[in-house]
Order: structure tokens, then sequence, then C-alpha cells
């Protein structure tokens, strides 16, 4: 419809562009050239550097032949190398997939092939199972070995090291954005449990948001600097890689980590911001002394994956960590919601307040739609705090689709919402409670159990280092709770009978475990509970 805002005008290289987080590094370079970008051990980059390495890169890679919807594959830990690569790979047009460091052989050969990888930059740490992958595969794939000097060395797999290639590239080479802001970015693969993993497509203005609405959702200002716990291949390191460029701060990178090196990094850069699974917290809280190094600032945590306990959340508050809970999945770039805080909680008791902080919240600000609905119609909920219904996304920080999976793509969009499978309430105030995965509710006597409620009591428990809750099968009752918990060093004289009555006195009989196995948790490379393999230990029991 015209009217006097018709202009007449087309949308032109003067007022519209496509929004891709390649600009950031590109600013980031000429506002702050000689601000450190990178620091890994000894070594430091500038964000004139960073930009350099990223130029040669994707020089490179157009030199070797890649072209526009390619992808290039990086097997890699938290080191500059991966972090270049989220801007040298988009930056040809080409689709980053970042692998999971810990996947088997079998898993990272069908990967490769599935997503059609015309190369592969990897690290020699991995070089054993990068051999035996590509063994598997029926064509020959160009591998460009990572050489870095703080990690274990294997046996070269390709005839060129990072360095060598990048010193292929010119550092002058244009940079510029994609053709199209939906164009794919970067290629994620799910860690399923069942059959092959799916692959996430994610586009460059989703990644473009995300980054700015992990900024928004964080209150990240000024010149952070961020200690890399969560691997940059999750999520791409839950857009974080390009919320730091946008920023123009300083990445402090870690091969790998432990208690004492996450203090020692927080000591001695001044880290103010991390990310990580609870199990992260956990390794935090239940450090020895001898392990931790002071440190005078308050750091913030952004918690994600299941709700950390409120117990968990009181301990880590006062080590001098500030908790933001976010919650999100593969398919959402990572975190796309939170629990925005209102300051009214701060004087409720601590218990109170934990609980209230658990919560997985709002919607991102670059996120249009979170509901809890009607797992088939999508109606929503009612606000009552305990009709159970599915977590349901739409907007712009929804992932493209499923690779090659049309009838999974489709399943997964089913009534115009983005489907979770995660289930939970909605509460009067408008935030969403997660309570379960669709197949971790527990049915007991026609009763719903969310393990979550059960296994946040038992990380109440003073002797309980992790805990996970899954159904057993119970001929009278249909399921009843099994726990699997791992204790505290110290406290292996705890018995099966104290753990249940325990949580008699805090929960509903009929949510408490029947049974408890202490054991070591099994955990995927990013810190979840895998649940499906405790379920099997369930039937051998």
């Amino acid at each position: 419809m015209s009217g006097k805002y018709d202009l007449g005008l087309e949308k032109n290289d003067a007022n519209y562009t496509q929004l891709s987080p390649l600009t950031f590094i590109e600013r980031a370079a000429s506002v702050f050239p000689r601000r450190t970008s990178l620091i890994h051990g000894d070594t430091r980059y500038t964000w004139k550097e960073t930009f350099e390495r990223s130029r040669r890169l994707a020089s490179a890679l157009v030199k070797l032949g890649i072209e526009k919807g390619d992808t290039v594959a990086v097997m890699a830990p938290n080191i500059p190398a991966h972090y270049e690569a989220h801007f040298g790979v988009p930056a040809t047009g080409g689709v980053l997939n970042s692998l999971n460091i810990r996947q088997d052989p079998g898993s990272i050969a069908f990967i490769l092939e599935h997503g059609e990888a015309k190369a592969l930059i990897a690290d020699r740490e991995y070089s054993e199972v990068i051999h035996k992958a590509l063994n598997m595969l029926d064509r020959d794939l160009l591998v460009i070995d990572i050489d870095d000097p703080l990690g274990k060395r294997g046996e070269p797999v390709g005839g060129t090291t990072y360095e060598e290639f990048l010193n292929t590239g010119d550092a002058d080479f244009t940079w510029r954005g994609p053709d199209d802001e939906w164009d794919a970015i970067s290629l994620n693969y799910t860690s399923g449990t069942t059959g092959n993993p799916k692959g996430v497509v994610y586009h460059h203005r989703g990644a473009y948001l995300n980054a700015l609405g992990n900024i928004i959702a964080w209150g990240m200002t000024g010149c952070p600097v961020y200690l890399w716990t969560l691997p940059m291949f999750h999520c791409n390191g839950w857009c974080f890689t390009w919320s730091m460029a946008a920023l123009a701060g300083t990445s402090v990178c870690l091969r790998h980590f432990d208690a004492k090196k996450i203090f020692s990094s927080i000591s001695e850069h001044r880290v103010t911001h991390l990310c990580g699974a609870p199990v992260v917290m956990n390794m935090i809280i239940n450090s020895k002394v001898e392990e931790r190094s002071a440190f005078g600032h308050r750091v913030n945590f952004m918690a994600a994956a299941a709700a950390p306990p409120a117990a968990v959340l009181e301990r880590i508050e006062k080590m001098g960590f500030g908790v933001t809970h976010a919650y999100g999945l593969t398919e959402t770039y990572g975190p796309a919601a939170l629990c925005e805080w209102h300051s009214e909680w701060d004087e409720l008791p601590p218990v109170e307040r934990s609980m209230m902080k658990a919560r997985q919240g709002v919607r991102y600000t670059v996120e249009e739609g979170l509901t809890i609905g009607d797992q088939e119609t999508c109606k929503p909920v009612p606000s009552d705090a305990e009709t159970i219904g599915e977590a349901l996304f739409r907007g712009n920080i929804v992932m493209k689709g499923y690779l090659k999976n049309p009838a999974a793509t489709e399943e997964a969009f089913s009534g115009g919402w983005f489907h979770t499978g995660d289930l939970g309430v909605m509460h009067p105030d408008g935030y969403i409670e997660i309570k379960d995965r669709s197949k971790d509710i527990i049915i007991s006597g026609g009763e719903n159990i969310s393990t979550l409620e059960v296994e946040s009591v038992l990380y109440r428990h003073p002797g309980v280092l992790e805990a996970a809750v899954v159904a057993r099968p119970d001929a009278e009752w249909g399921e009843t709770p099994c726990a699997f918990v791992t204790l505290k060093t110290g406290a292996e004289e705890t018995k099966e009978k104290e753990i249940i009555e325990f949580c008699r006195a805090r929960l509903a009989h009929f949510k408490c475990p029947k049974t408890v196995v202490f054991t070591e948790l099994p955990k995927t490379s990013t810190g979840k509970i895998q649940k499906y393999v405790l379920r099997e230990m369930v039937r051998k029991l």
C-alpha cells in the first residue's frame, strides 16, 4: 500500500545490508586494533591480528576451491585457530562444521560424509580418531593439521600445518558478508542418543541476532574478559564466539580445564564472564582449597542445560559468582531464554531466591516467541504453574532446519512453533519452568514425577556431588524413581536408606527414589548427564 512514507526507494547498499556476525570482527579490528582479542598460554593476539589471520584463512580456503555452500569441518578444542574459523570459513561463503572433540570415529565419519565436508582442519591431539574416521570414508578429504605446542601431538594427518596454510592466504583478502542473511553460516550436529545425529543449520541472521542477544541478556559492557570453559563446538560456543567480536572483548582460551585452571585464569586475567553446564559449577563448588586462587571481583556465570539445583546456586554465589540461568537447545543457537532477574527477588530468603533463579524464564530480547503449549495443538496452557505442556519457540534464533532431513524438520516445526521436547509449566508471571524432557517424566501410579524436582532435593544432601533420576519399571506402580548418585570425597559411607529418608523428609513420598545406585555419572562432552545410559543400567538391575 502506497502512502506518504512510500518514498519510491528500494533497499540499497546505502541503507540496507544483510545481517551477519562477520561485520563484528571487521569493526573490532578497526576500532580497537591493539586491544587483546585472544589469550592462549603465553600467546597474545590483538583484534588487528585476529582479523588478519581470519582473512588469511578465508583467502587460503578460497584458493583451495572452497565456494559458497561448501562445508569446512574443524576438530579442535578452544584455541585461536578454532575461533578464527568462526570468521574465516563463513567469509568464503562456506559453512563451518565444528566437530565434537569427544566423538567416536564412526560418528565423525558419518558427520563428514553427511555434511559433505570439503576440508578438515584438525588438531593433532585427535589424530588417532581422525585417521580412523577418514579410513571409513569412500573419498579423499584435504586435512590441515593444527600443530599447537600446548597440546598433545599425534601423527600428522594432512600434508600442511595450519600456520603454513595461513601463509598461503592474503592478509588483504576482501572481507564481505553473505549474499543473503538466510544463507547458512554453520552446521552443528545434535548429540542424539539414538540413531545418527541430526545436522542443525544456522543462518547468518540468527547468528548475528543471538550474538547480540547474549550481550543484552548478560548486560555485557566495556571490555569483558571471557573464559572459554564452554566448548566452541557446542552451538558455536552458544554464539559467544561472535558476541566477543561484537564487544571487542578478550577471550581466554583453554584447551582443557579443571578447577585449578579456572581459578588461576580468573585471578590472572581478571575474567569477568564464563559459561557452562551445572557440572562446571560442581567442579568449582567442590574444588579443593589448594586448587583455588583468590580473586577480588564478581564473576558472571551463565548456566544452561538442566536447571542448577537451588543448593548448587546458593553455594556458588557465596564464592563470588553471579549466576544467570539461561535455556536453549542446539536448534535455538544455544541460549534463547533466560531467567530475567527482578531486583525485589534479592530480598527473598536464599532458598526461595535460588528457586526463582532455577526457572528457565522468558524469551531472549531477539527471540519472538516462547510459550508452554499443548504438544499437539500448540495452544498455550494455563499460567497456573501446574499444567504440563511443551516448551515451544519461534523467531529469528531458531534454526533453518535439519540438513537433508525434511521429515524431521517438518515435525519439529509442526503447528508453526519449534517443538523442544521439553515439558514444563507456565507461571502466573509469564516465566516458564522446565520440569523434564518428555521422555524423562516418570509416571508412577498415574502421577507425573519430575525427575528435576527429585534431583534438586538430592543435591541438597551434604554428601551428594552429582545426581540423576530415571524411571525404573515397577510391577505395582508402573514406574518408580531410581536415583544414581556420585558421592563427595569423605562421604563414601553414605547409605541408600539415608538418601531415601532425606528425600522423604522433603518430598511427597511417591516422588522419592525407591532405589539408589552409587556410581560415577556418564556425561556428554558438554557436561550433560546421559540418562539413556542410566536407563540401560536400570534394565540390568
